[in-house]
Protein backbone atom coordinates (compact mmCIF):
# COMPACT_ATOMS: atom_id res chain seq x y z
CA UNK A 1 0.00 0.00 0.00
CA UNK A 2 3.51 2.28 0.29
CA UNK A 3 3.15 5.10 -2.49
CA UNK A 4 -0.57 4.23 -3.04
CA UNK A 5 -2.11 7.79 -4.79
CA UNK A 6 -4.77 9.16 -2.58
CA UNK A 7 -8.29 8.67 -4.28
CA UNK A 8 -9.48 11.83 -6.18
CA UNK A 9 -12.77 12.26 -3.49
CA UNK A 10 -10.05 12.94 -0.73
CA UNK A 11 -8.60 15.66 -2.93
CA UNK A 12 -11.75 17.92 -2.97
CA UNK A 13 -13.63 20.39 -0.73
CA UNK A 14 -16.92 20.22 -1.02
CA UNK A 15 -18.18 23.23 -1.56
CA UNK A 16 -21.27 25.80 -1.37
CA UNK A 17 -20.87 29.49 -1.24
CA UNK A 18 -23.87 31.17 -2.96
CA UNK A 19 -25.14 33.68 -1.09
CA UNK A 20 -28.55 31.52 -1.38
CA UNK A 21 -27.57 28.78 -0.09
CA UNK A 22 -30.34 27.18 2.82
CA UNK A 23 -29.70 24.78 6.02
CA UNK A 24 -30.70 22.42 3.44
CA UNK A 25 -27.76 22.44 1.38
CA UNK A 26 -25.31 22.95 3.93
CA UNK A 27 -26.64 19.80 5.42
CA UNK A 28 -26.91 17.63 2.39
CA UNK A 29 -23.22 18.83 1.51
CA UNK A 30 -21.95 17.45 5.34
CA UNK A 31 -23.93 14.17 4.31
CA UNK A 32 -22.09 13.69 0.69
CA UNK A 33 -18.99 14.93 2.03
CA UNK A 34 -18.98 11.93 4.96
CA UNK A 35 -20.42 9.95 2.30
CA UNK A 36 -17.45 9.99 -0.21
CA UNK A 37 -14.90 10.82 2.31
CA UNK A 38 -13.88 14.41 1.05
CA UNK A 39 -11.49 16.43 2.37
CA UNK A 40 -13.48 19.40 3.67
CA UNK A 41 -16.72 21.33 3.43
CA UNK A 42 -16.23 25.19 2.60
CA UNK A 43 -18.35 26.95 3.30
CA UNK A 44 -19.11 31.01 4.01
CA UNK A 45 -18.62 31.56 7.96
CA UNK A 46 -22.50 31.72 9.31
CA UNK A 47 -22.59 27.90 8.59
CA UNK A 48 -19.67 27.02 10.37
CA UNK A 49 -21.03 25.95 13.69
CA UNK A 50 -23.49 23.53 11.79
CA UNK A 51 -20.77 22.15 9.71
CA UNK A 52 -18.38 21.47 12.59
CA UNK A 53 -21.55 19.78 14.57
CA UNK A 54 -22.35 17.76 11.43
CA UNK A 55 -18.86 16.52 10.72
CA UNK A 56 -17.67 15.74 14.02
CA UNK A 57 -15.41 12.39 13.96
CA UNK A 58 -15.59 11.89 10.69
CA UNK A 59 -12.38 12.84 9.32
CA UNK A 60 -13.92 15.67 6.99
CA UNK A 61 -12.74 19.40 7.68
CA UNK A 62 -14.64 21.96 8.29
CA UNK A 63 -13.72 25.00 6.19
CA UNK A 64 -14.47 28.45 6.17
CA UNK A 65 -13.63 31.55 3.80
CA UNK A 66 -12.16 34.59 4.87
CA UNK A 67 -12.47 37.98 3.46
CA UNK A 68 -14.60 36.48 0.94
CA UNK A 69 -14.94 37.15 -1.95
CA UNK A 70 -13.03 40.82 -2.46
CA UNK A 71 -10.20 39.79 -0.26
CA UNK A 72 -10.50 43.75 0.32
CA UNK A 73 -11.85 43.92 4.20
CA UNK A 74 -8.76 45.24 6.55
CA UNK A 75 -6.22 42.70 8.20
CA UNK A 76 -7.94 43.45 11.69
CA UNK A 77 -11.55 42.33 10.01
CA UNK A 78 -9.93 39.01 8.14
CA UNK A 79 -8.23 38.30 12.21
CA UNK A 80 -11.45 38.13 13.69
CA UNK A 81 -13.09 36.31 11.02
CA UNK A 82 -10.76 33.63 11.52
CA UNK A 83 -10.78 33.60 15.17
CA UNK A 84 -14.40 33.20 15.15
CA UNK A 85 -14.28 30.16 12.71
CA UNK A 86 -11.69 28.29 14.39
CA UNK A 87 -13.58 29.09 17.29
CA UNK A 88 -16.94 27.50 15.85
CA UNK A 89 -15.05 24.54 14.23
CA UNK A 90 -13.03 25.88 11.40
CA UNK A 91 -10.11 23.58 10.96
CA UNK A 92 -9.32 25.23 7.24
CA UNK A 93 -9.62 28.62 6.05
CA UNK A 94 -9.38 30.01 2.73
CA UNK A 95 -8.58 33.59 2.68
CA UNK A 96 -8.80 36.04 -0.14
CA UNK A 97 -5.32 38.14 -0.92
CA UNK A 98 -5.60 41.44 -0.73
CA UNK A 99 -5.75 41.65 -4.58
CA UNK A 100 -6.10 45.72 -4.65
CA UNK A 101 -2.85 45.61 -2.65
CA UNK A 102 -0.79 43.56 -4.68
CA UNK A 103 -1.89 44.71 -7.63
CA UNK A 104 -0.73 47.79 -6.39
CA UNK A 105 2.92 46.91 -5.80
CA UNK A 106 2.35 47.02 -1.77
CA UNK A 107 4.22 43.64 -1.10
CA UNK A 108 4.56 44.16 2.61
CA UNK A 109 0.88 44.65 3.21
CA UNK A 110 0.13 41.39 1.52
CA UNK A 111 2.35 39.44 3.45
CA UNK A 112 1.14 40.99 6.47
CA UNK A 113 -2.40 40.27 5.93
CA UNK A 114 -1.34 36.95 5.34
CA UNK A 115 0.50 36.57 7.91
CA UNK A 116 -1.91 37.62 10.58
CA UNK A 117 -4.39 35.12 9.54
CA UNK A 118 -1.86 32.29 9.07
CA UNK A 119 -0.71 33.45 12.72
CA UNK A 120 -4.71 33.25 14.23
CA UNK A 121 -5.37 30.09 12.41
CA UNK A 122 -1.96 28.14 13.14
CA UNK A 123 -2.31 28.92 17.21
CA UNK A 124 -6.07 27.05 16.54
CA UNK A 125 -4.21 24.32 14.80
CA UNK A 126 -6.17 25.33 11.33
CA UNK A 127 -4.23 25.28 8.18
CA UNK A 128 -4.64 28.50 5.79
CA UNK A 129 -5.25 28.26 1.60
CA UNK A 130 -4.39 31.73 -0.01
CA UNK A 131 -7.03 32.88 -2.66
CA UNK A 132 -4.91 34.44 -5.05
CA UNK A 133 -8.01 35.09 -7.82
CA UNK A 134 -5.48 34.37 -10.61
CA UNK A 135 -8.35 35.73 -13.13
CA UNK A 136 -7.35 39.41 -11.68
CA UNK A 137 -3.42 38.78 -12.04
CA UNK A 138 -1.00 39.00 -14.72
CA UNK A 139 1.73 35.64 -14.74
CA UNK A 140 4.35 37.82 -12.52
CA UNK A 141 1.56 39.07 -9.95
CA UNK A 142 0.55 35.42 -9.69
CA UNK A 143 4.31 34.44 -8.82
CA UNK A 144 4.60 37.02 -6.99
CA UNK A 145 1.54 36.25 -4.78
CA UNK A 146 2.79 32.92 -4.17
CA UNK A 147 5.96 33.75 -2.44
CA UNK A 148 4.34 36.19 -0.35
CA UNK A 149 1.97 33.44 0.55
CA UNK A 150 4.85 31.16 1.26
CA UNK A 151 7.03 33.80 2.88
CA UNK A 152 4.09 34.18 5.30
CA UNK A 153 3.60 30.51 6.16
CA UNK A 154 0.73 29.97 4.45
CA UNK A 155 -0.20 26.16 3.61
CA UNK A 156 -1.66 26.54 0.49
CA UNK A 157 -1.74 28.57 -2.47
CA UNK A 158 -5.60 28.77 -4.28
CA UNK A 159 -6.37 30.19 -7.88
CA UNK A 160 -9.86 31.71 -7.71
CA UNK A 161 -13.27 32.44 -5.01
CA UNK A 162 -15.73 31.20 -8.22
CA UNK A 163 -16.90 34.45 -8.18
CA UNK A 164 -14.47 36.19 -11.15
CA UNK A 165 -14.91 35.84 -14.80
CA UNK A 166 -12.89 32.46 -14.77
CA UNK A 167 -11.36 29.84 -12.38
CA UNK A 168 -8.89 27.33 -12.49
CA UNK A 169 -6.67 26.72 -15.25
CA UNK A 170 -3.76 24.48 -15.69
CA UNK A 171 -1.23 26.53 -16.64
CA UNK A 172 -1.83 28.50 -13.47
CA UNK A 173 -1.43 25.35 -11.12
CA UNK A 174 1.52 24.52 -13.16
CA UNK A 175 2.68 28.25 -12.64
CA UNK A 176 1.69 27.87 -9.25
CA UNK A 177 3.33 25.01 -8.42
CA UNK A 178 6.39 25.74 -10.37
CA UNK A 179 6.80 28.56 -7.96
CA UNK A 180 6.23 27.61 -4.46
CA UNK A 181 7.75 24.19 -4.51
CA UNK A 182 6.94 20.57 -3.60
CA UNK A 183 6.10 21.51 0.10
CA UNK A 184 3.35 23.79 -0.18
CA UNK A 185 -0.07 22.89 -1.31
CA UNK A 186 -1.52 24.08 -4.13
CA UNK A 187 -5.73 24.06 -4.58
CA UNK A 188 -7.52 24.17 -7.57
CA UNK A 189 -11.43 26.31 -7.54
CA UNK A 190 -13.46 27.61 -9.90
CA UNK A 191 -14.68 25.78 -12.91
CA UNK A 192 -13.92 22.28 -12.09
CA UNK A 193 -17.01 20.38 -13.13
CA UNK A 194 -15.38 16.72 -14.48
CA UNK A 195 -13.34 13.95 -13.70
CA UNK A 196 -11.38 15.37 -16.34
CA UNK A 197 -11.11 18.68 -15.42
CA UNK A 198 -9.89 17.27 -11.67
CA UNK A 199 -7.70 15.09 -13.33
CA UNK A 200 -5.69 17.77 -15.24
CA UNK A 201 -5.68 19.71 -12.11
CA UNK A 202 -4.04 17.15 -10.68
CA UNK A 203 -1.31 16.27 -13.16
CA UNK A 204 -0.64 20.11 -13.47
CA UNK A 205 0.61 20.25 -9.80
CA UNK A 206 -2.75 20.78 -8.08
CA UNK A 207 -3.20 18.62 -4.03
CA UNK A 208 -6.45 19.91 -3.34
CA UNK A 209 -9.42 20.19 -5.77
CA UNK A 210 -12.42 22.96 -4.70
CA UNK A 211 -15.32 22.05 -6.51
CA UNK A 212 -19.63 22.10 -6.21
CA UNK A 213 -19.98 19.14 -8.86
CA UNK A 214 -17.78 16.92 -6.23
CA UNK A 215 -20.39 14.04 -6.31
CA UNK A 216 -20.45 13.99 -9.92
CA UNK A 217 -16.34 14.03 -10.41
CA UNK A 218 -16.13 11.34 -7.49
CA UNK A 219 -19.12 8.88 -8.66
CA UNK A 220 -17.48 9.51 -12.63
CA UNK A 221 -13.78 8.22 -10.39
CA UNK A 222 -15.48 5.06 -9.16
Amino acid sequence: MTGQKPSIASLIDHTILKPDAVRDDILRLCEEAKRYNFASVCVNAYWAPLVARELAGSGVAACVVVGFPLGATSTEAKVAETAAAVRDGAREIDMVMNIGALRSGDSAAVEADIRRVVETAHVAGAIVKVILETALLTDEQKVAACLLAKAAGADFVKTSTGFAASGATTQDIALMRATVGPEMGVKASGGIRTLEDAQAMIAAGATRIGASASVKIAEAAG
